[in-house]
């Protein structure tokens, strides 16, 4: 999932922006890179993408997800060269319980273990309760996925659960792993130390 902006083109828009990452809108003009992601068979697995998709369905998805304010689903590019890496979504926004989802993935393995990760979910956490006033953020993650679940313990996600046989993949069960952080602990860690 490579692509370089144009020198020539308009200024990329830059929603949250870090030291290495921003984060950006996805646009229909997206498509193409958005769809060959889905294809990747690291991808497919650490995300347990069990379905096929056309390039018109995938349009239409990014079309819906511009209308849907319940969710957020953004582009992850590197600050240095606007290649786009990956993408990051707040979901199942609920406004009643203050809750939401998250999700991401860093689809090049020569991307990963740099820090990029850490750092868009920290950009979208801090949206999530800074902006959109959350209480509550959770995700879902594989256990086979050790990584990922590394880098969630190392921004401060805590475990709750595990949903026992959650994932059929590859001729065997694998097990998912609830996890959530709280506004609280999000501004204990991030917010206070910036601070002081």
């Amino acid at each position: 999932m490579s692509q370089r902006t144009s020198t020539t083109a308009a200024p990329v828009a830059r929603l949250l922006e870090g030291s290495q990452v921003y984060l950006r809108p996805i646009h229909v003009e997206d498509t193409e890179l958005y769809y060959n992601t889905l294809f990747q068979q690291d991808v497919r697995r650490l995300t347990g993408t069990q379905r096929s998709f056309t390039k018109d369905q995938i349009a239409r998805y990014i079309e819906a997800k511009g209308q849907d304010t319940s969710s957020l689903l953004l582009l992850i590019a590197l600050c240095e060269d606007d290649r786009i890496i990956g993408d990051i979504a707040l979901q199942d926004m609920d406004t009643m319980n203050r809750s939401a989802g998250i999700r991401i993935a860093i689809t090049e393995q020569g991307d990963q273990g740099k820090g990029y990760g850490s750092e868009a979910l920290v950009l979208m956490l801090d949206y999530g309760f800074g902006i959109c006033n959350l209480h509550r953020i959770e995700l879902n993650v594989f256990d086979f996925n050790e990584r990922a679940i590394r880098c969630y313990e190392k921004v401060g996600f805590q475990r709750e659960g595990v949903q026992r046989d959650a994932l059929f993949y590859n001729h065997e069960y694998h097990d998912s792993i609830l996890m959530s952080m709280l506004n609280h602990e999000y501004r204990d860690r991030y917010v206070k130390k910036a601070e002081s």
